[in-house]
């Protein structure tokens, strides 16, 4: 069996739980008090961070890492693309998701400018759903489900007005209804 250690409001997990509900993995979940970490979560990671997926004793730290390994594991249904150009600009997005989150983040620490810094950022993901479907190409994947619990959080906990972004409004419409991204949807509306 695969356990995954969780935290509910943490967008890092929220992109292992989307994957998870889209491949349809189950997995005993063990929810981590963010605020008040068990010492032996050090043991799983030395960061003390969530997500961690284990299996087979072998616990494994880090977001990005950790949707790579369940596409590889459990290939179906598959969130990468099959061309492999189209698959390296996907893991791009990716690689770069600090372009969202960095300003997320400070808006979220109440920082100057902060705002402002990200409706840069959002207005950058607008154009490139204006020349494409989904953040990986043509199709939904991982690319998708990396940003998109900061999305989520931004409009429903932060009130960041989406509407002013019409291509990111329209996927983010797309994205909602996936039942794991809809899922996603609920729990930050609970948090």
């Amino acid at each position: 069996m695969i356990t995954l250690y969780d935290a509910a409001r943490c967008p890092y997990c929220a992109r292992v739980r989307i994957v998870l509900a889209e491949k349809g993995i189950e997995v005993d979940t063990v929810e981590i008090d963010l605020q008040d970490r068990p010492d032996w979560i050090y043991e799983k990671n030395p960061t003390g961070r969530v997500p961690v997926l284990e299996e087979d004793g072998r616990p494994l730290p880090e977001s990005a890492v950790i949707m790579e390994f369940l596409e590889e594991r459990f290939p179906e249904p598959p969130l990468l693309p099959a061309d492999l150009t189209d698959r390296a600009f996907a893991r791009l997005v990716i690689f770069r998701d600090d372009e969202l989150t960095d300003p997320y983040y400070a808006l979220r620490r109440g920082e100057d400018g902060a705002g402002g810094w990200l409706d840069e950022a959002l207005a950058r993901l607008d154009a490139e759903l204006d020349a494409q479907q989904y953040l990986g190409g043509d199709e939904y994947g991982l690319a998708d489900i990396a940003l998109v619990p900061w999305v989520l959080r931004a409009r429903d906990m932060l009130d960041v007005d989406l509407s002013r972004f019409e291509h990111l409004s329209d996927w983010l419409d797309r994205l909602l209804q996936r039942h794991a991204v809809a899922a996603e949807a609920g729990i930050v509306a609970a948090l």
